[in-house]
């Protein structure tokens, strides 16, 4: 399993590039493969397969492509420096927003940990392998009405303290595939289908993608938890005369609505403006330092989160770079595929392509990109908010070898929502 997991990654890139059109290959090109896939290709290879520093790594790729386009091939915008200009101005609203969120629900994290929610959890939860199996589906449920990178450090900071700072990599994979999960049927759980909600897809177009995420999430969860259970059980009781910090608790909350609200406001209110600034993560922060005359947060965890985040941002622009025109034309199997695609390629361009060509059953596409990019742990944007908590996990073999009932479960999730309910392309609202 884990070599021939390890052999189909390596070769994703290079089928991403065989099976989707490119916008006439204006630039040079080895065996008809654009020379900017081999590139993005190589980078991937050794953030999974070699000793390196990772944010390093995905930095010099995303410089060496960006050169690579600036002297050889035309930006989708354009040739040359105004071409570089034109998308670097297309994406900057996505790539803030999605700074912001990943710095500053790592200082909610900590606001959270410091509450003693987390070390009070024990005393309502099962202390045997249905504790672990709790904590996941309290991780799906946050995720349905919460962006799942919050849901997935909340899950995480719980881990940390129920399982005592010893959490198996196969219970972390399970987390995210959780909060991914979680995400994958609501316009407001999930970047991708916020956009697209934004594009004009209907809420309850993807609202049926549960079928498919709540399979999966029985279906690697159940053995996540026995793994967790056999490293390390859950706490029994938590320490005595501990008391809960409320005002703490109010603060988390007040972040997380001020997060939701303007999630939903730009989604229905604002539309027209959201794709000109970083709203989403302006209110996460304006709420941050407006409790912060409450409680100081810990700003010495932004360090750590940075490095993860400027990580993450350096791999979703390279794969802005990528000169894709089309996906192959929307078909099941197709949705299948750009599943395990998300799993290496950021799912953000893969969504808008999608959207662009149209014909796709919604709710298929929104659980293939969301829960498909937990296979791997850089697959996603909460993987790696995860993954800056337990830097352990920053292992592809491993979290392949003990995660493997995430791309099984993923698979079983696509199959029994094909079997039930059927393929059926539907039109935007507008």
């Amino acid at each position: 399993m884990p070599r021939f997991a390890i052999l189909l990654l390596a070769c994703l890139p290079g089928l991403a590039a065989a099976s989707i059109t490119t916008a006439g290959a204006p630039g040079p090109a080895l065996g008809g493969v654009p020379i900017e896939f081999l590139l993005f290709a190589g980078v991937l290879g050794m953030v999974a397969f070699s000793h390196v520093n990772t944010m390093l790594t995905a930095l010099w790729g995303g410089l060496t492509i960006t050169v690579y386009k600036l002297l050889w091939a035309p930006f989708g915008e354009g040739a040359g420096l105004a071409g570089l200009l034109a998308h670097a101005g297309h994406e900057w609203v996505g790539l803030a927003n999605l700074l912001a969120l990943l710095l500053g629900f790592a200082l909610l994290a900590r606001h959270f940990e410091r509450s003693h929610i987390p070390a009070v959890l024990p005393h309502y939860m099962p202390d045997d392998w249905k504790g672990p199996l709790v904590l996941l589906l309290l991780v799906f449920c946050i995720s349905s009405f919460l962006d799942n990178i919050a849901a997935a450090i909340i899950g995480g900071t719980i881990a940390r303290s129920v399982f005592r700072n010893k959490v198996h990599i196969g219970y972390l994979a399970a987390i995210v595939a959780a909060s991914n999960a979680g995400g994958a049927g609501s316009v407001v759980g999930d970047t991708t289908t916020t956009m697209l909600w934004l594009a004009g897809v209907a809420p309850g177009q993807v609202l049926h993608a549960y079928v498919a995420a709540g399979v999966a999430l029985l279906v690697c969860a159940v053995p996540a938890a026995r793994q967790q259970h056999a490293h390390s059980p859950i706490v029994k009781d938590a320490p005595a005369g501990l008391r809960v910090d409320w005002l703490r608790v109010g603060i988390v909350a007040f972040i997380l609505a001020l997060a939701i609200l303007a999630n939903v406001l730009l989604n229905v209110e604002f539309a027209a403006v959201s794709g000109r600034f970083p709203f989403l993560g302006a209110a996460v922060w304006l709420a941050i330092l407006l409790t912060g005359l409450l409680r100081r947060p810990d700003w010495e965890e932004l360090p750590g989160a940075l490095r993860g985040a400027v990580f993450l941002l350096a791999l979703v622009w390279s794969a802005s770079l990528m000169p894709v025109e089309a996906l192959p034309p929307a078909s099941w199997p197709i949705a299948l595929g750009i599943g395990f695609v998300s799993a290496v390629f950021d799912n953000i361009p893969l969504t808008a392509l999608a959207l662009k060509q149209g014909g796709f059953d919604w709710g298929f596409l929104a659980y293939a990109v969301g829960f498909g990019g937990s296979m791997i742990w850089f697959g996603s944007s909460a993987g790696v908010a995860l993954s800056g908590m337990y830097p352990e996990s920053r292992s592809v073999v491993q979290w392949l070898r003990q995660g493997w009932h995430v791309a099984l479960a993923y698979v079983v999730g696509f199959a029994v929502m094909l079997a039930v309910l059927g393929w059926h392309p539907q039109p935007m609202a507008h």
